[in-house]
């Protein structure tokens, strides 16, 4: 099971790639997951597949963590034996989401997706979808939320041509980071009604 295999060497989260003096900054916490570059994550993934280890693939903007990040990430992880996560960049974070968004910068998003014990490497990535990083990552398993089906996935034609298989993974959709940032801005206190 996932829980019985061991964790991978990288431990220190590094925003920016391979060199020890870009990480988080000084004091950067050791964090369980690692944030690598593109051509660092192909070279892990290869040595965790040569050890016959399977591979997820889970996407987003992680603007705000919520706990329908922290569930989708979790049913992912369950999916296989790693879990690789990519997260947008800034650039492409605001072409998808307008105008004052992100929030929080690239290199935090990625810091605290790594930081969730379930997920073991993040990577960040420019594109409007993960067709490119599918490709050269070929992960066993590419996980989507509640609000797609396997039909509507993007990618789902991308991932069954290489032999992949697509999951719907994580809770109802019932959480957003929209939502959180209207609460916000409408200053209401308490949690939100959940009778729906």
């Amino acid at each position: 099971t996932r829980a019985d295999r061991p964790r991978p060497d990288v431990r220190r989260c590094r925003p920016h790639g391979d060199d020890p003096g870009s990480g988080a900054g000084p004091g950067a916490p050791d964090v369980m997951g690692a944030v690598l570059t593109e051509s660092a994550l192909v070279e892990a993934v290869k040595r965790d597949r040569a050890s016959g280890l399977s591979i997820a693939f889970a996407n987003g903007c992680f603007d705000l963590l919520h706990v329908g990040h922290l569930r989708y990430l979790t049913a992912a992880a369950g999916e296989a034996d790693r879990l690789i996560v990519a997260v947008n960049d800034d650039r492409s974070v605001a072409d998808l989401k307008g105008p004052g968004r992100p929030i929080l910068a690239e290199s935090d998003r990625a810091e605290l997706v790594a930081a969730l014990r379930v997920v073991d490497y993040v990577v960040l990535f420019p594109d409007r979808t993960v067709e490119r990083l599918l490709r050269l990552l070929t992960p066993d398993v590419h996980c989507k939320g509640t609000d797609y089906t396997i039909e509507s996935v993007p990618e789902r034609a991308v991932v069954a041509a290489y032999g992949g298989r697509t999951a719907i993974v994580g809770d109802p959709k019932d959480h957003a980071t929209r939502d959180l940032l209207a609460r916000i801005a409408d200053g209401l206190s308490g949690p939100p009604s959940r009778d729906r």
